[in-house]
């Protein structure tokens, strides 16, 4: 057994000196699959990276929910004319009203609304802001973390006080040296006061609209009066118990609840949607599950190319080195020492190959892409490197083995 595996080591030896003799050749050898793996590796990376973002974006708009709106996340229906999406009215707030003093199967339910790029100004200084407008129980359907302050008080709410809870962005860019709480700010020619100050999330694909440091929640009420004119329009969401047994109660609660509140004959359709969190992203999985079987089958054909010369420069090896083997086998040296010698050699190539491609996709990982982070898993990594090694073993072991096959004395003659 020890014999064994020193014929073994001193295989892996002449291999390595082999390849450091045609360095050149060598590095040529390299780059079909170093191509081949950064193909390969490099659109799992991305497409797991995205696909990870977007969940966290997805779980940020809270778990175990309902959303009721007018329009649906996902159009399964094709042929469900537009237009018809286009007619239905927009959830009020005296339905969401009526459903929170209704619904058995829901643990809190909120409405918001949103205006986007609204300019806040304090003394000299001003930002960009998503205003969101919320009603109370926002809080219980996501996490809303104050770092200082406090959140809004029931009687805030439901008389439309202008009163804030403001992103960290928007807080250290209107107080810089100052603490925000009691201060009041400018926005659409409205004076609010701040209340709040939210933790420091940073980047977010997606957080109910847009990034929470760049965010002001204010009440529901004072956010339709501001931006509205008092249309009391927007986006329902109920959050249910914890189990899809639950959700599927609460669901069907919701759709009687609301067709009964709409006076809609059961002859009719819906004249809202439901949407859940939890289904798109099953329905992003399986997108992303066959781009990234599009991209293994690209980066496959890349590393097939690989292989392929791997196998040519491995045959071509085995040419200039015939004399070799058979002085070696006429000194005693084993087929499978002989076979060893040039299989570890292919492997060897196609491994550091696939070292490269990990590499450079590794410094890709640090190209800025706003808020999506490119990280290069260790399942990746691993992945490349059994792939690298399996393309290594298979093309390798035809000229290996015959190498390993040659007759000592034609192989001494040869030249």
């Amino acid at each position: 057994m020890i014999k064994f595996f020193f014929l073994v080591f001193e295989s892996f030896r002449f291999a390595s000196q082999a390849l450091r003799a045609n360095l050149f050749r060598t590095m040529l050898s390299l780059m079909g699959v170093t191509v081949g793996i950064f193909s390969i590796i490099g659109v799992l990376t991305m497409v797991d990276s995205l696909e990870a973002n977007i969940k966290n974006s997805l779980n940020s708009i809270g778990t175990n929910v309902i959303y009721v709106q007018k329009w649906p996340w996902l159009f399964t229906n094709g042929d469900y004319p537009w237009w018809k999406y286009f007619m239905r009215p927009e959830p009020k707030y005296n339905e969401f009203k009526y459903l929170k003093e209704n619904l058995e199967h829901a643990q809190a339910g909120a409405m918001m609304d949103f205006a986007g790029n609204v300019t806040c100004r304090r003394a000299s200084n001003s930002i960009d802001a998503l205003c969101q407008g919320i009603t109370y129980e926002f809080n219980e359907i996501t996490e809303v973390p104050i770092n200082n302050g406090r959140y809004f008080a029931p009687q805030e709410i439901e008389s439309g006080k202008n009163v804030a809870v403001l992103g960290a962005e928007i807080a250290e860019t209107l107080f810089p040296d100052t603490d925000p709480i009691g201060k009041t700010f400018k926005m659409k020619g409205q004076n609010l006061v701040v209340i709040g100050v939210q933790e420091k999330k940073g980047k977010q694909i997606a957080d109910f609209g847009g990034e929470p440091d760049q965010k002001v929640l204010i009440p529901f009420l004072a956010h339709k009066r501001i931006f509205s004119s008092g249309e009391l329009t927007g986006d329902i969401v109920f959050k249910g118990y914890d189990s899809d047994e639950g959700l599927y109660e609460l669901e069907g609660e919701i759709t009687g609840l609301l067709r009964t509140k709409r006076g809609l004959r059961p002859s009719q359709e819906d004249s809202f949607a439901l949407n859940r969190p939890e289904a798109a992203a099953a329905m992003l999985g399986q997108l992303f599950g066959t781009i990234r079987i599009s991209g293994i089958a690209i980066g496959f054909f890349a590393l097939l190319i690989g292989g392929f010369g791997i196998a040519n420069i491995m045959f071509v090896t085995v040419k200039e080195r015939t004399n070799i083997i058979g002085i070696q086998k006429s000194l005693g040296a084993k087929n499978y020492f002989i076979l060893f010698q040039f299989l570890f050699e292919s492997i060897f190539l196609c491994v550091v190959g696939g070292l490269f491609g990990l590499l450079l996709v590794y410094l890709i990982s640090f190209l800025p892409l706003g808020s999506l982070d490119i990280v290069l898993s260790y399942r990746n990594i691993v992945l490349g490197l059994v792939v690298s090694s399996s393309i290594g073993i298979l093309f390798g072991i035809i000229p290996a083995w015959q190498a390993a096959r040659l007759d000592p004395v034609i192989a001494i003659r040869s030249k």
